[in-house]
């Protein structure tokens, strides 16, 4: 494995840390890049001229794309050269950014939205593999710890960037900014990470398991799809079918799975995790948990402009106690609540947050269109402090029975399923709030508020089934290194690479 390379020590030591800022960058670019674009979805929609169903797919889109290429472009970093593979990722991304500020259509937007998520599905699974690869593991809590706050940072400021950008209407590119101003950022990182970043591979040869790859991605498309476009459809039975289709497609995968890890030992999916009880449940969590997040962002950003008429400034402001709750918790969840309560901590983010549901309807149905920024923050306050106290600790808690020797593989499905759980979200958004809405006809803000507090209930209802697959997630204290921020962050880290700490 090939290291930093330098002369001196203090070179050397200079010099991977110049790596880790461009690695860290990176990855904000794409965090922020996923909830910089939920605000400006109405702006998006009002210049474009694009459909419920296209509005959708602009996140949807880049959700899919990104939960199905991320174990695969992990792993084309550990057969093809994970500094290679991080650059072409890069500049896919960086290019794929550029062709989304210059759409000219929602059907151009939107497959430029699935290209990014491809390229980003190449380029984040390298970063903690890089991290792995230049620094020692002594060194690597504190790295991880930095790599948590970027998270943070990118969560917080994601919508407040959108909403500033969307705003100010630069230069009359209107909502376009959102996506050009990844262009300067990623082209410095090329510049600079083809300098400073050190190349390596996996120690031992890996295959890429290219027909899992198709069968899996056909399974989710025939899920996905007719989710997304039923309800403007008119939900024909060729969407019916398809959806159901989807579960003999997801059956032949499971089955090539195992034929494939006897033939050779590379499957996609290590299936033989699914043996550990809360490994299999903590992907329960991760899916269903992944549904609330997809049904919620984006629900949430449609209410407050189409049905509030709210600017996206004032829509982006009012997040702002939501994000600054969610990073909280999670740093005092992992610090000290997670390591004397374990698996009860998660369990009361699930109730807590239930509870910022259940009052945000309450607020939503009392004051209708006449509510206020500051009646909100209370409800997304409880909200945000609950989810703190489940993204946080959950890829620890997972992983806490998981062989060691499989962590890598269990650490990147777990990112993959949270993507998934997403995309699948995204569109049930057709069924929970645009089904509530009258096909063709003018929306009110009354029509709006009722769709939002329908949706709302769905929430609700993923939460209660998140609550109780997590009485399978281990009791005791799982293990809570820094390193829980940056695997519920979306980079999935291969085999060997990572160790769960039981406790």
């Amino acid at each position: 494995m090939t290291g930093m390379g330098g002369g001196t020590g203090a070179v050397s030591d200079r010099r991977r840390w110049i790596a880790l800022a461009i690695v860290m960058t990176a990855s904000f670019m794409d965090l922020v890049d996923v909830t910089i674009v939920n605000i400006a979805i109405p702006s998006i929609q009002e210049s474009t001229g694009a459909s419920f169903s296209a509005v959708q797919w602009v996140t949807g889109g880049y959700a899919l794309a990104f939960a199905i290429g991320l174990i695969t472009g992990g792993r084309l970093g550990d057969i093809h050269g994970r500094k290679r593979l991080f650059l072409i990722g890069m500049a896919g991304f960086t290019l794929a950014s550029a062709l989304c500020g210059l759409a000219n259509g929602p059907e151009m937007l939107v497959a430029m939205r699935i290209l990014q998520g491809g390229t980003a599905a190449l380029m984040v699974p390298q970063v903690l593999s890089i991290v792995h690869a230049t620094f020692p593991a002594e060194e690597r809590g504190k790295v991880f710890g930095l790599y948590g706050a970027v998270v943070g940072l990118g969560a917080v400021t994601g919508p407040m960037i959108g909403a500033v950008l969307t705003e100010w209407d630069l230069f009359g590119l209107g909502w376009r900014p959102i996506f050009l101003i990844n262009l300067p950022v990623g082209i410095a990182g090329l510049l600079l990470g083809r300098v400073f970043i050190g190349e390596s591979k996996a120690e031992r040869a890996l295959r890429l398991d290219l027909p899992g790859v198709l069968l899996a991605s056909a399974g989710l498309l025939m899920l996905i799809y007719p989710l997304t476009h039923g309800r403007e459809a008119g939900w024909p039975l060729w969407g019916h079918l398809m959806m159901a289709g989807s579960l003999p497609v997801f059956a032949l995968f499971v089955a090539y799975e195992r034929v494939k890890a006897r033939r050779d030992g590379s499957p996609l999916v290590e299936l033989s995790l699914f043996r550990v009880k809360s490994f299999a449940a903590g992907i329960g969590v991760q899916l269903t948990f992944g549904v609330v997040s997809g049904i919620f962002f984006l629900v949430w950003t449609l209410y407050m402009q189409l049905g509030l008429g709210w600017s996206p400034l004032k829509a982006g402001a009012t997040g702002i106690p939501f994000s600054l709750a969610v990073s909280t918790a999670a740093g005092l969840s992992v610090q000290q609540l997670v390591p004397r309560f374990g698996r009860k901590v998660l369990q009361a983010g699930a109730l807590v947050m239930a509870a910022g549901v259940l009052l945000y309807v309450w607020e939503a149905e009392r004051y209708g269109t006449g509510i206020a920024p500051w009646q909100m923050a209370l409800p997304l306050v409880v909200m945000g402090v609950g989810m703190g106290l489940i993204v946080a600790p959950i890829t620890d808690a997972v992983l806490a029975e998981v062989p060691r020797e499989h962590a890598g593989s269990a650490s990147g499905l777990i990112n993959t399923v949270n993507q998934v759980g997403l995309a699948l979200g995204l569109g049930l958004v057709s069924v929970a709030f645009f089904g509530a809405l009258p096909a063709g006809e003018a929306l009110s803000g009354a029509l709006v508020v009722a769709a939002f507090t329908r949706s709302m209930w769905w929430v609700m209802g993923v939460l209660v089934v998140v609550f109780l697959l997590m009485f399978a997630l281990p009791g005791r204290r799982p293990a809570t290194v820094a390193a829980a921020g940056a695997g519920s962050a979306g980079g999935a880290v291969r085999e060997g690479e990572r160790e769960p700490v039981l406790v």
